[in-house]
């Protein structure tokens, strides 16, 4: 079981856990670089889908996404991501149960 979006606070695993995961998900997800379009692309998407609040990273990420022709992200918060055409957002239990 997930904590709720409102939580915003993370899954409650220490340092050492969240190291380990991190170097899991790195052998089979590639770490995405800025490029100089990710701006532009940002700001278009917050301007179009009058993004506002935390959610201006969401919409950051998505921005990253398009420049390197990602189109699905694996999140706790799956809704974040409806307002974005072509964007396929996954829980993780669709891909790998995951427990603390």
């Amino acid at each position: 079981m997930y904590p709720p979006p409102s939580a915003r606070g993370g899954l409650g695993l220490t340092p050492g856990t969240t190291a380990h995961r991190l170097r899991i998900i790195e052998r089979f997800a590639p770490v995405l670089t800025d490029t100089t379009d990710t701006y532009s692309e940002w700001r278009g998407l917050v301007v179009t889908h009058s993004v506002k609040g935390v959610q201006v990273h969401d919409a950051r990420l998505v921005a990253l996404m398009s420049g390197h022709g990602v189109t699905q992200i694996l999140t706790l918060n799956v809704g974040d991501f409806a307002r974005y055409p072509g964007i396929t957002a996954v829980l993780p239990d669709a891909v790998l149960p995951l427990t603390p």
